[in-house]
């Protein structure tokens, strides 16, 4: 067996999004010839907390722990929110954010550069130098965001020349809301600079989707792959579960207000007056974190008695709900970004296999993804009149008990497959360096 070091904030128990990626891709890892090392904060800010992910984490991984110093008692105390997770992508879930909020988020952006996780980056090179040259590996992986991990490994790169590769799970600079960072000019130069830093160093760039390889290759990345998110067989090992009665309409995961699909809203309000039959049907389920601007859209359309809220589910149950749904929603960030968004919810949908509804750009990566597998349908952000008409073909369909998808191809996104390519990545840039 290879060995490979893989640095990661975002490790079982903390749950969410971030932790799926890297924990199902190691979990695999073994089949194709390497054996991983995870270093790992032992005192992470995490979003949340599931420990039923603890069941992926293969027998006898070696893991690393150091301890982290993070700004965020300060933060969380500054803003009102001591007791309380710090939401990802400025979702915010009771009102709408205060002056100390905004300040927090000019702090945030303007000093804790890459972000706030910059205090473990040269505690953890220092301590990592001396690990690997007692116990070395073939390569490196770092995963972001926070970006603070890539920082890390670039420090260990310069010290040990261990082949690195870099893997993106969203952009740095071309992130959705980096302009809602409220950064200065010296401060968006020098988030620039590091993100230069890394794509040049790195033996290998990988990212999720074609779009954002191609924005790191246009800021001068000769070594970008991509290797897409995915579903792992093993979560849908549950056993048949019975949809629900009514024309449920479920989104998984949290929705920020970028992803808040008002036009969505708009359109369900107008059917229910237009079909009698349609206010005894409909019920809108959110599993996870649910923006206030998304709440308020609700009430404003009048649908709150329509809507049930999970604030919080375990992923295998929060799987075995979404998979009662008639339909699947996938709402976009309506930001310039767009069309290169592939959210991780996407590849848990697809396996699912339950029609999909994305709320986005119809050339975007996810539209493609839909397309090719047949799995749902995609109306663009402001149209009402294609999001009514895809809801009621999909209702008269669920009327006549007909309301299925059959997709296709959707093998390759499967996390066993994926491992085999970032088992191929690795072979590639340790062959070179050997």
């Amino acid at each position: 067996m290879k060995k490979v070091l893989i640095i990661t904030y975002y490790w079982p128990p903390s749950g969410g999004a971030g932790v799926q990626r890297w924990l199902k891709l190691i979990k695999y890892l073994r089949i194709y010839g390497w054996e991983a090392v995870v270093y790992t904060p032992e005192n992470p800010e995490a979003p949340s907390l599931d420990n039923s992910l603890m069941k992926d984490i293969p027998e006898d991984l070696k893991i690393i722990k150091t301890k982290i110093w993070e700004p965020y008692t300060a933060y969380k105390t500054f803003i009102g929110k001591k007791d309380q997770a710090i939401n990802a992508g400025f979702l915010s879930e009771t009102k709408k954010p205060r002056f100390s909020e905004n300040i927090a988020v000019w702090i945030r952006g303007n000093l804790f550069i890459p972000d706030a996780r910059k205090f473990w980056i040269k505690p953890s090179i220092k301590y990592l130098v001396k690990y690997l040259a007692k116990n070395p590996v073939n390569a490196i992986v770092s995963t972001g965001p926070p970006h603070s991990m890539h920082m890390i490994a670039l420090g260990i790169k310069k010290k040990l020349s261990i082949p690195w590769l870099a893997d993106f799970r969203d952009p740095w600079t071309n992130i959705d809301f980096y302009d809602q960072l409220k950064l200065s000019v010296r401060a968006d130069k020098l988030h620039r600079k590091k993100e230069k830093e890394v794509i040049l160093a790195a033996n290998k760039i990988v990212t999720v989707n074609l779009n954002m390889a191609k924005e790191f290759e246009e800021m001068g990345a000769k070594n970008t792959a991509v290797v897409s998110n995915g579903f792992d067989e093993d979560d849908y090992s549950f056993d048949k579960i019975s949809l629900s009665k009514e024309f449920s309409i479920v989104h998984l995961g949290s929705i920020n207000k970028d992803r808040n699909p008002t036009a969505l809203w708009e359109a369900l309000k107008e059917l229910l007056s237009e079909i009698e039959s349609f206010k005894n049907d409909l019920k809108i389920i959110f599993i996870g974190k649910t923006d206030f601007s998304v709440i308020e859209s609700i009430n404003q359309n009048k649908l709150a008695a329509y809507t049930k809220n999970f604030h919080y589910l375990p992923h295998t149950e929060a799987l075995e709900e979404t998979a009662k749904a008639q339909i699947l929603l996938l709402p976009l960030n309506n930001t310039p970004n767009a069309p290169g968004i592939t959210t991780g919810k996407i590849f848990e949908y697809l396996a699912i296999k339950r029609p999909i509804l994305c709320i986005g750009p119809s050339n975007g990566d996810c539209a493609r993804i839909l397309n090719e597998t047949n799995s749902g349908k995609v109306a663009d952000f402001g149209d009402k009149m294609k999001i009514k008409s895809i809801l009621e073909n999909y209702y008269e369909l669920y009327k006549n008990k007909d309301l299925f998808v059959e997709s296709k191809g959707l093998q390759k996104f499967s996390r066993k497959n994926l491992a085999g390519e970032i088992a191929g990545l690795l072979d590639s840039i340790t062959s070179v360096s050997e």
